[in-house]
C-alpha cells in the first residue's frame, strides 16, 4: 500500500479533520513509499522502534506520536536518536491521539466498554472524548474493580466503599482524571481513567462516587490493536502488535 494512501484512509476513517489535539496527528515522519508490513503499539518509544527495525517493518502505527504541542523542539538526545532510528531505517511513523480515543468502535474507549461489557449511552467532556452508560446490572465496586483487573492484566488503583452498588458509570482512557467532575455531574456511580491526581481522592470521597485508575499504558493499547486488525483485514498489510510494558 502506498505511503499516501496508507495516511488518507486513516485520516479519513478517524476523522482527523473533527479535532483540535496536542500533537499532529497522520503521518508524522516520512519513510519508504511502500508499505506492507507495521507494526503498532501504544508509544513510539525507542524500544518500539528498535523492535520495528528487527521484524523490518515498513510503519510503525501508535497512539502516543511526537512533536507535542509546549515540548522542546531541539532535535538532541533521545530526540536524536529516536528519530535517527526512523530515518537510517527509512520506516514511517502513524500516529492518532485523540482521533483513536474517540472513534465509535476501534477507538480506546469503545474497546474499554467491549472488554469491560459496560453499555454506552453517550458521550461527555472535551470534543466528546469521554464516554457514560451503564452496566448490564448492578454490581458492588469491588465486584466491577476484579472484572476490570481481569480485564486489562493488571490490579487498578480503587477509591471508594467497595460495597457500593455500581450502576451508571463514566470512562476516558489515558491521562483524562480531570473530567472526573463532568462524571460526578453525570450522575455516574463509577468513574474510570487512566491515571489519578491527588485531589482525585478527595472528589471521590466527598461526592460519594468510586473512582478507578486503570493504568494510562493499560487503557490505552486496545484501540492501535483495533486499528492494526483493521488494517490487516481490509488494506491487507501485515500488522504486528508489540506491548511494551509500562506500569504507569
Amino acid at each position: 500500500m502506498k505511503r499516501e494512501e496508507l495516511a488518507r484512509h486513516l485520516d479519513g476513517l478517524l476523522e482527523v479533520a473533527k479535532f483540535k489535539d496536542y500533537c499532529p496527528n497522520g503521518l508524522q515522519v516520512e519513510g519508504r513509499p511502500e508499505i506492507r508490513r507495521l507494526v503498532a503499539g501504544v508509544t513510539a518509544s525507542q524500544a518500539l522502534l528498535d523492535a520495528a527495525v528487527a521484524c523490518d517493518a515498513d510503519g510503525i502505527l501508535v497512539h502516543h506520536g511526537w512533536f507535542w504541542r509546549g515540548e522542546d523542539g531541539r532535535v538532541t538526545g533521545i530526540r536524536k536518536t529516536r528519530l535517527q532510528t526512523l530515518l537510517r531505517h527509512d520506516i514511517n511513523l502513524l500516529a492518532y491521539h485523540l482521533p483513536l480515543d474517540a472513534h465509535p468502535t476501534l477507538g480506546n474507549n469503545a474497546q474499554l466498554a467491549d472488554r469491560f461489557g459496560w453499555l454506552p449511552e453517550g458521550r461527555f467532556g472535551e470534543q466528546e472524548i469521554g464516554w457514560f452508560g451503564r452496566l448490564p446490572a448492578p454490581q458492588p465496586f469491588a465486584a466491577v474493580c476484579t472484572a476490570v483487573g481481569a480485564a486489562l492484566g493488571r490490579v487498578p488503583l480503587a477509591v471508594g466503599d467497595g460495597q457500593r452498588r455500581i450502576s451508571r458509570v463514566a470512562w476516558c482512557s489515558g491521562g483524562a482524571q480531570g473530567y472526573f467532575e463532568q462524571a460526578i455531574a453525570l450522575g455516574a456511580d463509577l468513574y474510570l481513567s487512566g491515571e489519578i491526581s491527588e485531589q482525585t481522592v478527595h472528589l471521590s470521597r466527598e461526592s460519594g462516587v468510586a473512582y478507578l485508575a486503570a493504568g494510562h499504558h493499560a487503557t490505552e493499547r486496545y484501540g492501535v490493536q483495533a486499528l492494526a486488525a483493521h488494517l490487516a483485514e481490509h488494506c491487507g498489510l501485515a500488522c504486528e502488535f508489540v506491548d511494551i510494558d509500562n506500569p504507569v
